[in-house]
């Protein structure tokens, strides 16, 4: 390739390929029981250009979609370079996805092939009973899943074990097309799918280098799934174009986390509010505080559990608000109020909140969060839902559908999703205090909080359901768990139910699924005690 495009994923690849190929920029930790993988530049480009030549062929080319469906794995990274190798449009989607949730993502974005290990062959194929135009283009076979190669589909495991091919003539060289479909969590519904152009990722490093300023010396681990935009734009992204190695987990493990990043000497890692709280609610150990983590990049940090955790864990919490949609804010440690996701980028873009009638809030008042560019025109393209995307940025204006207040400073608080905030007895109730109450009984090792219909009919109100996992070893005590809560929380603040299961079931982003507890909520259920 005779010049390369500066910002395009696979040209940023190919450019540190050529200066450090034998830099081991990503590694991939398996678990306990399985051994890490580790990727240089040179695995990245050689195999990635292999993965780009077995989408061709079978014909996935410029513009096609095309659906991934695995854990964190070297492949991911393969598939990806190739997408933006080829201009194909990879639709990463969350691998808990099955049935009609998975069905609805391969049809709702129009793709023409899969890709998948073999630990999901079983629900691909499942879904694809419905789908007869769509193919698979090649599982990933790991020893590990139990699943052997029966010779029904192409492999990538023979693609990455051929030779080298190198860069097709019709390499993509635009940063104006769409690298990626990526899917709304879909808390509340279907999950939308997000058109994610190829020119977000040079934004990915420059909010690594001028908000996060990485240095040299840093060393990056996510355990999100690389389907979601944050493990994208806060470590993969930032560090195969900065050159900063990182560390991904296979999948999110919070009773590891901190010996992970002892045994790799990670720097900095990056969490969403649901996975802080179950953290936090792992039992206290007398090291918890010797790690070599000196930043935690949050979106979402539990106003309750603060202080203790950077305090417990001795890291200081780099805050901030993003979504796939757009709009950022940030609260860099020691800068603004303790609970606050922080202020716009100055000069970039300007955030409000907003009553119902578009009219201003009052500092203190809760109201929609709106997002304006300084500089251009704010644009959200909802794949196929034309009316959806209009009504997303209506007035100009991105509407996040996040409930939120700003104080007399301009420090910005997350409230609520629109329509999911809980009321009883007048009273508005946070879910993460009485989280962080159930957290901290050693009994619980993780719980979600969430509303259901009050049984007194009133309008608006809700009983109060927790939902817990019992930590390794304990055994229910309802009249204990009761005592111990009286003492911290007001009496509004104690649930009325608690439902005990054996996880809570999370989003790619590592969300609480509370709408799928919620589902199998019933008050005389054998797991549910009223207290």
């Amino acid at each position: 390739m005779s010049e390369y495009v500066s910002g395009l994923f696979s040209d940023e690849v190919a450019m540190k390929c050529d200066k450090m190929p034998g830099f081991p920029i990503i590694t991939f930790e398996n678990g306990e029981n399985l051994a890490d993988e580790i990727v240089t530049y040179k695995d990245l480009f050689v195999n990635g250009c292999k993965v780009a030549r077995a989408l061709q062929l079978s014909g996935i080319g410029k513009g096609d979609r095309f659906s991934l469906v695995m854990r964190n794995h070297p492949e991911f990274l393969y598939t990806m370079f190739a997408a933006s190798l080829t201009g194909a449009v990879v639709v990463p989607i969350d691998p808990r996805s099955k049935g009609n949730k998975l069905s609805y993502q391969i049809k709702d974005s129009n793709s023409k092939g899969i890709i998948c290990t073999s630990e999901f062959l079983d629900d691909v194929e499942k879904s694809l009973l419905d789908l007869p135009d769509v193919n698979v283009i090649g599982v990933v076979y790991k020893e590990e899943f139990g699943r052997k190669d029966n010779g029904k589909y192409p492999t990538l495991n023979e693609v990455l074990a051929g030779p080298e091919c190198g860069i097709p003539d019709n390499a993509n060289r635009e940063l104006n097309t769409p690298l990626e479909i990526i899917y709304t969590s879909g808390t509340t519904g279907d999950p939308k799918g997000v058109v994610i152009k190829a020119h977000r990722m040079p934004m990915f490093k420059m909010l690594a280098e001028f908000i996060w300023q990485y240095q040299s010396d840093d060393k990056l681990y996510t355990g999100l799934s690389l389907t979601h935009g944050n493990a994208q734009s806060v470590t993969l992204v930032p560090s195969i174009m900065m050159g900063i190695p990182s560390v991904i987990s296979r999948k999110f493990t919070k009773s590891r986390l901190w010996d992970i990043c002892r045994k790799h000497g990670c720097t900095t890692f990056s969490l969403l509010g649901g996975m802080m709280m179950g953290i936090y609610s792992e039992p206290r150990k007398p090291n918890d505080a010797d790690n070599p983590v000196r930043k935690v990049l949050s979106a979402g940090t539990p106003r309750s559990i603060w202080e203790d955790f950077e305090k417990r864990f001795d890291v200081k919490i780099h805050e901030w608000y993003g979504a796939v949609e757009g709009g950022f804010a940030h609260n860099p440690p020691g800068a603004g109020p303790i609970g606050s996701f922080g202020k716009p980028i100055e000069g970039v873009m300007e955030m409000k909140i907003i009553r119902d009638d578009d009219t201003e809030c009052a500092p203190g008042e809760i109201g929609e969060l709106v997002v304006a560019q300084k500089q251009g025109k704010v644009e959200v393209e909802y794949l196929g839902k034309k009316k959806a995307s209009e009504e997303k940025t209506r007035g100009g204006v991105l509407r996040t559908g996040d409930m939120c207040h700003m104080d007399e400073n301009g420090w910005l608080f997350f409230d609520f999703r629109k329509g999911g905030g809980l009321r009883r007895q007048g009273d508005f109730i946070l879910p993460e205090y009485v989280e962080k109450a159930l957290a901290d009984l050693p009994d619980v090792s993780d719980v979600c909080v969430y509303g259901i219909p009050a049984e007194s009919g009133a309008p608006g109100e809700s009983d109060i359901v927790a939902s817990i996992v019992l930590a390794p070893g304990m055994k229910l005590d309802i009249k204990k768990i009761y005592k111990e809560l009286a003492k911290t929380l007001e009496k509004s603040y104690i649930p009325q139910f608690l439902q005990v299961v054996n996880d809570i079931p999370k989003t790619a982003s590592e969300k609480n699924l509370e709408r799928v507890l919620r589902d199998e909520f019933r008050k005389d259920a054998a797991n549910v005690y009223r207290f």
